[in-house]
């Protein structure tokens, strides 16, 4: 009785809650609820931590390299693309850079801001195979938690985000990020076609620069928001966790740059043989 009590009043709570979604958003793919969503991030968490590191235990590692080629070349060209749909649908016509509220017309300008921040949301998805590449060629050092909290927390995250907030401030970090991924995945995309490529890639010792002034600029950005005056931004909760999850990372990039190139425990793999370890 108590636990089908429960149950009710997470219902009732669950249906008063989703009442405030964007209704723009009404028959898109994967935006009726979050649990699809959280179903394929948990079966992701499942397969690279589990499922997969033993269906791989006694078999060769699988070479994917055009593969993986063909895939991050793809991804700089989505995220080419979704650099500038953020910019045309906002970021470059119009928005301040400082108390941007989410536009809930059906303006032209509007709809595409939310067709762009969808798209980021679902480009999550695709970026998955980031770890099912490590664990298929058995490099499952790289499957850290940080690497699969990472990749599990963005798509999670971001439902919430264009299912009730897609547009204004809070889309900042997500047009940084493709960015900063048009340079990695240029750099992966490179090194995966390898070896006679590899004398071009040089500059991945200021890959780690790149992503730590693009946590700076997120967190200081965000950070705005509790120091203007009058603000009228939607979902303030959403700046909260955006900041926190600038600032975590933040830190995390400061500690790997301070003892990987100032205390120098840990070389830049260029000055090395000039192969980054992730490919």
């Amino acid at each position: 009785m108590a636990l089908s009590n429960l149950t009710s009043k997470a219902v009732l709570l669950y249906d008063e809650w989703i009442k405030d979604a964007d209704p723009r958003l009404e028959g898109w793919p994967l935006m009726s609820s979050p649990f699809p969503t959280t179903f394929i991030i948990g079966t992701y968490i499942y397969f690279v931590t589990s499922l997969g590191p033993k269906l791989m235990e006694n078999k060769k590692p699988f070479e994917l390299r055009q593969i993986m080629a063909f895939y991050n070349f793809s991804v700089v060209i989505l995220s080419l693309y979704m650099t500038y749909e953020f910019l045309m649908s906002g970021w470059a016509t119009g928005y301040s850079f400082r108390c941007d509220i989410v536009d809930y017309s059906r303006s032209p300008t509007a709809l595409r801001m939310v067709r762009t921040c969808w798209l980021y949301y679902f480009s999550k998805f695709i970026e998955l195979l980031d770890t099912i590449f490590f664990v298929l060629r058995k490099k499952n050092n790289q499957v850290t938690f940080l690497h699969v909290f990472h990749h599990s927390i963005m798509p999670w995250t971001w439902w919430f985000g264009v299912k009730f907030a897609a547009g204004g401030l809070g889309t900042f970090h997500a047009l940084l990020n493709c960015i900063v991924h048009v340079i990695m995945y240029t750099y992966y995309g490179i090194c995966s076609l390898g070896p006679a490529y590899h004398k071009y890639l040089w500059w991945k010792k200021y890959m780690t620069t790149i992503q730590l002034v693009q946590f700076i600029m997120i967190t200081a950005h965000i950070g705005q928001i509790y120091i203007m005056d009058d603000c009228p931004y939607q979902y303030p909760i959403f700046m909260f966790i955006i900041w926190l999850y600038g600032s975590m990372f933040l830190v995390l990039f400061l500690h790997f740059w301070y003892h990987a190139y100032t205390k120098g425990q840990r070389l830049p793999k260029m000055t090395r043989n000039g192969i980054s370890k992730d490919q």
